[in-house]
């Protein structure tokens, strides 16, 4: 899924578009009630219930969905079970999880968000384990919960460190037993607006490199994170934000696009996720002289403090000397037994034997920060509805408000299921069932894609624009990482500016229409240096502190000033950055001590 220009019939005329639009074969456009973008989580559990409301849905995925970054998520999700007691014995509530996430965010959350996740999140995990996820379990029976970091509880439920693998091999079960189509391995290029209304899409099928139509009545958004953007990412090759450039593209507005989580526990070298289970396991954190330093930043939740706290902490022993050479602290886990390891961490295990050489039974995983999850999307209300009708955004692609300035763990994979399953309650509701599918503006905005990709292609520059990708990716973790500051900010913006210049004069080697990744990832770029001038215009005009947005120059939170969304628009070539409030309500804003 990528970005690319908004459609319209702006590079012909009337007669000329009518005639080239009617020589656009019939079989390159496909007609659904609601088309969803995105094969990972969020976009199964919709297409699900899309399916069961009896409405002719399809998902179009960039792959092959049992390939999502959904799959990768290892160490859970969230619910108040209850079936694993607190401290003194104390019972776990749907209203003590939204507190902790409502701190966790500081204060950033929109309560009411938070308030609909966390009520539904118990009924969505025995949802999922009645579709068949493979819960691991107590020695009672019950469904296992294990503690993570800004939670007062045992509360995340798992499938030992598999927990994404096993909860989306269930959905894709479910999708392929309602016989929901799914178009694999196509990139969307589009999305197409009639009368005010989206009403449908275009994409490059991959495999032919023919463009291709789709018309509906609505289209979800459920592509997924940016976190390509960054040169250290735990995220998949494929999550480089394309749904959010398309939105954009589209004159969607962004939200709170500054707010980029980085995962404390990467491993060194290669910024492989080390789930946080490992630490809720009882791993620790130790610098080179062999301290337990968290002692320091979080006396009382220590290493299962929340990731922008653990974080800060990592980076900040690496910065003062207290790291190792490379630029690495260690997550020792070798008190906890290999009994324990195999069972619970097996898959932690093996990334570490395979990428690093160590076998955490024996020796201490190196380990170091890096990005790990988008808390800004496309802006949508608690409906998942995006300004524009007809469009709709849940999951990590969306901007819900349920993490507001920093997620907790074990949140990310309920908010796909929960959202995934509410927002196509919505569109099922919204269903205008007498409104005509119009095919006329899918096949103008067919004619505008291929006359923008044979623009692409005729460029006389093949230079690698791979080093653009590789220069912004640099920038980005640099100058728009865990810590900020106004001069490095100011830096970065001018030089992503540069590279939008260099890049706009260049074009793929590779001109074959079939398996044209070359293309693909050149679109994609060009969706990433759009978003990279939004995150750095959005951190810069946020002149605080909060959750994962760390300014040196503005250390403290500034409730007074910042308490509010920063909401990004195009407004032609440049960016427009607004505000909104957040939504309050259960829990007055307060100072976070952990």
């Amino acid at each position: 899924m990528g970005g690319v220009n908004v459609i319209v019939t702006k590079s012909l005329n009337h007669d000329d578009a009518k005639e080239k639009s009617g020589s656009i074969p019939q079989a390159t456009i496909h007609s659904h009630e609601v088309i969803i973008i995105g094969g990972g989580l969020t976009g199964l559990r919709a297409a699900i219930q899309i399916a069961d409301a009896g409405l002719n849905g399809a998902i179009i995925s960039k792959v092959h969905p049992l390939r999502s970054h959904s799959v990768a998520a290892q160490g859970g999700m969230n619910a108040s079970l209850g079936n694993v007691p607190g401290e003194d014995g104390k019972n776990d509530s749907w209203e003590m999880h939204a507190y902790d996430t409502v701190k966790g965010s500081d204060y950033l959350a929109d309560q009411d968000a938070v308030e609909l996740m966390c009520r539904e999140a118990t009924s969505t995990v025995i949802e999922l384990e009645h579709m068949g996820t493979v819960w691991s379990r107590l020695e009672n029976g019950k469904i296992a919960q294990r503690p993570f970091g800004g939670a007062g509880f045992p509360r995340t439920c798992y499938a030992a460190d598999r927990t994404g693998h096993n909860a989306l091999n269930t959905l894709y079960e479910q999708l392929f037993d309602r016989d929901i189509p799914v178009y694999e391995e196509f990139f969307v290029t589009s999305l197409v607006q009639d009368r005010g209304r989206c009403n449908g899409c275009t994409a490059i099928d991959i495999k032919t490199g023919n463009v291709h139509g789709f018309v509906s009545k609505a289209v979800l958004m459920a592509t997924g994170g940016f976190g390509r953007i960054f040169s250290r990412s735990t995220n998949a090759l494929i999550n480089t934000g394309d749904g959010h450039a398309l939105a954009l593209n589209a004159c969607v507005p962004l939200k709170d696009m500054e707010f980029v989580q980085f995962h404390p526990t990467t491993l060194y070298g290669t910024n492989i996720l080390m789930s946080e289970g490992a630490r809720g396991e009882g791993g620790i954190l130790l610098n080179s002289n062999g301290e337990r330093f968290m002692e320091h930043y979080a006396p009382n939740s220590l290493d299962l403090a929340p990731r922008d706290v653990v974080a800060r902490s990592i980076e900040t022993e690496i910065r003062e000397g207290r790291g190792f050479d490379g630029g690495y602290v260690n997550l020792d886990l070798t008190h906890l037994g290999a009994d324990r390891i195999m069972e619970r961490l097996p898959g932690i295990r093996q990334i570490a034997m395979d990428f690093a050489g160590v076998d955490p039974i024996d020796d201490p995983v190196p380990v170091q920060p890096g990005q790990h999850y988008s808390m800004g999307g496309i802006d949508v209300d608690i409906n998942g509805a995006t300004i524009l009708l007809g469009l709709y955004a849940a999951g990590e692609c969306a901007c819900i408000s349920v993490h507001g300035a920093n997620r907790l763990g074990g949140n990310s994979l309920l908010e796909t299921v929960v959202y995934g399953r509410l927002v196509a309650d919505k569109i099922i509701e919204d269903n205008p069932i007498h409104l005509e599918q119009d095919i006329e503006p899918i096949k103008l905005a067919i004619i505008d894609i291929e006359d923008k990709i044979g623009d692409i292609m005729d460029r006389k520059d093949n230079g690698n624009f791979f080093r653009v990708k590789n220069a912004i990716t640099d920038i980005m973790f640099n100058k728009f990482g865990i810590f900020r500051d106004s001069d490095g900010m100011d830096e970065g913006l001018v030089e992503i500016k540069n590279l939008q210049e260099q890049f706009s004069k260049l074009s793929p080697i590779n001109k074959e229409k079939p398996f044209n990744q070359s293309l693909i990832q050149f679109l994609e770029v060009e969706g990433m240096l759009k978003l990279a001038e939004i995150i750095a215009l959005s951190a810069i005009e946020r002149k605080e502190s909060r959750g994962s947005h760390t300014r040196i120059d503005h250390p403290e939170r500034d409730d007074v000033n910042f308490l509010k969304h920063t909401v990004s628009i195009l407004n032609g070539e440049e960016v427009d950055i607004t505000y909104k409030p957040v939504i309050l309500g259960m829990f007055e804003p307060k100072e976070r001590v952990y």
